[in-house]
């Protein structure tokens, strides 16, 4: 994934056999959204291969309205599952300004583990030692595949459907080829650069999950490394300027990720492209983006198919020609609504990929979970909650613990979340400091406290309702007492609190 580029921009029970798991996925896997498709088409534009008619789209409804996704990084990485750690901020960001202006330390000391590949390639680099240490000097990167491949088999992905369901996900993002360039899906495609038996998994990890996952009522969408195929260079990234020099620009390089993107499209219908970095210049990518539209009107792609050329240094600035329908920060959100569609993509810890070194102090809590997606939300945003598998498919407790705790949260407070819009601020706070994040639905305002009162009787300043407002407590019976105090707003909260970390007040009709 990609650093610096996006700290300023806004804009992760089995089925018998690979056999039959291919066939079900390819045969059974997507007729009711092909039928979809088809009628939609009919009646919708047709895109055109020019930035003139793409731009003509706009973000979906469905992805506007669904607030929680979940990111899942798992490969040939996840076997190693190994990276150094670094602390989050308190507001439980990267702190990317204690980083050299070249992110050459952030590349030798990378806490990202599924960029295992590149850093155990810098010699001296902590990777890198862990990696001799533990496998031997000769030990190769795609000398993980024959663990993974057995270890896969294992993997359920009804088990995982049925998990982010329960966490209140509407979408999901799983990678389908990260930057070491091995593959989650059984392709036609073949990498000049690898063997036969080099290029994924033997097992349709993609197929088998989208039809788990749309079983349960959940999007399906996909990451992509567009910009960088670690097969295609043989020098690791090892700060800003060379990461820029890594996205190749070939011919053949070009056809290869079209050909890729055009095969996933059509197979697997997604509902989202996450595409990472950039994407090359020789790679098509307005006929790519009219395919993709034209078979799948309702879709979503991000902000990161910068045409790979046109880059500035820092990676901070739109194209003349850029199209997307919503930007992507990474590992952190802006502190107003923003208008333009943003979604932040977050891991449960630091490192995207599954890290074996991550314990519980790495790992936001299930408060500050909590409270980052109601801010996230509040300011026109989305968040992309990133897990990271083990090789056999398992998540470790320490994730599981605090996405349970989100579902919990969610099916309480969920009215509040989903398909709100931003009001006419997002932050406001009580006199005696409790944070609040704003949202609203129809024609209710939605008051987020973000910590337990200190008293049942608050005062939310700066709030002034008109006569015959009700005001309730999502998770609570009944109706709240309240009054107006001065220019503030004063409410008799409930005895007892419903559920933990955030309370959210309904205020109906909402003030103008």
């Amino acid at each position: 994934m990609n650093r610096r580029q996006f700290v300023t921009t806004l804009g992760a029970s089995f089925i018998a056999s690979v056999s039959a798991r291919k066939a079900m996925a390819s045969a059974t896997a997507f007729p009711a959204v092909n039928a979809a498709i088809q009628s939609s088409n009919a009646s919708l534009r047709r895109y055109q291969a020019d930035w003139a008619s793409l731009k003509q789209h706009t973000c979906p409804r469905w992805y506007e309205d669904a607030k929680l996704g979940i990111f899942i990084h798992y490969g040939l990485y996840s076997v190693p599952a190994w990276a150094p750690t670094t602390k989050l901020t308190q507001r439980g960001e990267i702190d990317w300004h204690k980083f050299r202006p070249d992110l050459s330390d952030w590349f030798t000391n990378d806490p990202y583990a599924e960029w295992y590949m590149n850093a155990m390639h810098i010699k001296g680099s902590p990777t890198w030692k862990h990696h001799v240490e533990t496998y031997g000097e000769k030990f190769d990167y795609l000398d993980f595949i024959p663990t993974f491949n057995q270890e896969v088999e294992k993997w359920d992905p009804d088990q995982w459907a049925v998990l982010f369901k329960d966490i209140g996900a509407r979408y999901i993002v799983p990678t389908t080829r990260h930057h070491d360039g091995f593959r989650l899906w059984p392709s036609k495609i073949q990498n000049p650069h690898r063997k036969p038996h080099q290029q994924g998994t033997e097992r349709d990890i993609i197929g088998e999950l989208a039809v788990a996952v749309r079983r349960q009522g959940i999007r399906m969408g996909i990451y992509f490394s567009g910009g960088l195929d670690w097969s295609f260079t043989e020098t690791p990234i090892i700060s800003q300027q060379s990461l820029n020099d890594h996205i190749p620009q070939s011919e053949e390089y070009g056809r290869y990720v079209y050909a890729l993107l055009e095969e996933l499209i059509h197979r697997y219908q997604p509902d989202d492209i996450w595409n990472d970095i950039a994407y090359p210049k020789t790679g098509n990518v307005l006929q790519l983006l009219a395919d993709y539209y034209n078979l799948v009107p309702d879709a979503a792609i991000d902000d990161r198919f910068k045409v790979a050329n046109d880059l500035p240094q820092e990676h901070t600035s739109s194209t003349a020609h850029e199209h997307a329908d919503y930007t992507s920060p990474e590992g952190v959100w802006p502190d107003k609504v923003i208008e333009k569609k943003w979604e932040s993509c977050h891991a449960v810890g630091t490192s995207f990929g599954y890290n074996q070194n991550e314990g519980p102090d790495d790992m936001l809590s299930a408060g500050k979970l909590v409270e980052m997606l109601v801010e996230i939300v509040s300011r026109n945003g989305n968040l992309l909650l990133d897990i990271g598998p083990k090789a056999d498919g398992s998540i470790s407790e320490l994730q599981l613990s605090r996405l349970r705790e989100l579902g919990k949260w969610l099916r309480i407070n969920g009215e509040g979340i989903y398909e709100t819009r931003p009001w006419l601020r997002s932050d406001g706070k009580t006199q005696d400091g409790t944070p609040i994040r704003f949202t609203q639905k129809g024609d209710a305002l939605y008051a987020i406290l973000l910590a337990k009162p200190r008293s049942r009787e608050i005062r939310v300043e700066s709030l002034r309702l008109k006569e015959g407002t009700q005001i309730q407590m999502l998770g609570a019976n009944g109706n709240l007492s309240w009054g107006a105090s001065g220019k503030n707003l004063k409410v008799t909260m409930p005895n007892e609190l419903p559920g933990d970390y955030a309370y959210a007040l309904k205020i109906s009709p909402k003030p103008v």
